[in-house]
């Protein structure tokens, strides 16, 4: 899963860039959005009309539909699982379901076998539905911003992955943490990246440039270009050696 509970940091372009860069190197990816939000699903499909992971994960009473009628191909080896609002009411249901943190796990077990990799983007909150990402993942990239209030907000946010942790997910892994919107020539943001670098937290070697083409990219849906599109590379390299150590 792409997480971390501050809004901002680029949970959603890092879940669009690393899907397709993975998919560059031939792995099959399922792309979840699974915020309210749906910026994931207005970026890549262009709306949010139809069925959607709100019919998937149901409220109050269990989903409608399998998560496989949902499914959209957006990318050759790239599929999402779109969101919408609807998932916002959804959550008040969800927590009086019994098992609740288990629910998004039950319905990806329904598809798991025909992807080498599912990427979950999540809203920035402590929500039921970001709960059901941390028990259904194996593993956390977590984006943030080289700057002192955004470090402070991912360790608050390691903090609770912790517990998640504990008592949900006993082998959710933090894989790393990933700088986004970096400039090398900014004092801050060589100060807080060596402050991350002291933390203790695993990090990424791959940093992600500031740059305007990137939002753009990102709100059109379309994968970063040129150099940007060479980090997110990099990034997927380090990310296939993780999984490669899991088999």
């Amino acid at each position: 899963m792409i997480a971390n509970q501050k809004g901002g940091t680029g949970k959603t372009t890092t879940t669009l860039n690393l899907g397709s860069q993975l998919t560059q190197a031939g792995l099959r990816v399922l792309l979840v959005d699974l915020d309210p939000q749906s910026s994931l699903t207005l970026a890549t499909a262009g709306d949010c009309s139809g069925e959607s992971m709100a019919e998937v994960l149901g409220g109050a009473q269990a989903g409608s539909i399998q998560l496989s009628k949902i499914i959209r191909p957006i990318g050759n080896l790239l599929d999402l699982a779109p969101a919408d609002i609807a998932m916002s009411s959804n959550e008040a249901g969800l927590i009086g379901r019994p098992l609740r943190e288990l629910i998004l796990q039950k319905a990806l077990a329904t598809v798991s076998k025909n992807y080498d990799v599912c990427l979950i983007d999540c809203s920035p909150s402590l929500s039921v539905l970001f709960v059901n990402a941390l028990t259904a993942s194996h593993a956390v990239i977590a984006p943030t911003l080289p700057a002192a209030l955004d470090l402070r907000g991912l360790r608050l946010f390691v903090e609770s992955l912790e517990l998640t942790k504990a008592d949900l997910n006993p082998s959710l892994e933090l894989i790393g943490v990933i700088v986004c919107q970096f400039d090398p020539r900014l004092n801050l943001h060589n100060a807080a990246l060596e402050d991350l670098k002291a933390s203790g937290l695993p990090i990424f070697k791959t940093t992600i440039s500031k740059s305007v083409k990137m939002a753009s990219s990102a709100g059109s849906g379309r994968a970063a270009q040129g150099p940007l599109a060479e980090q997110y590379k990099q990034l997927s390299k380090e990310v296939i050696k993780w999984l490669k150590k899991q088999k």
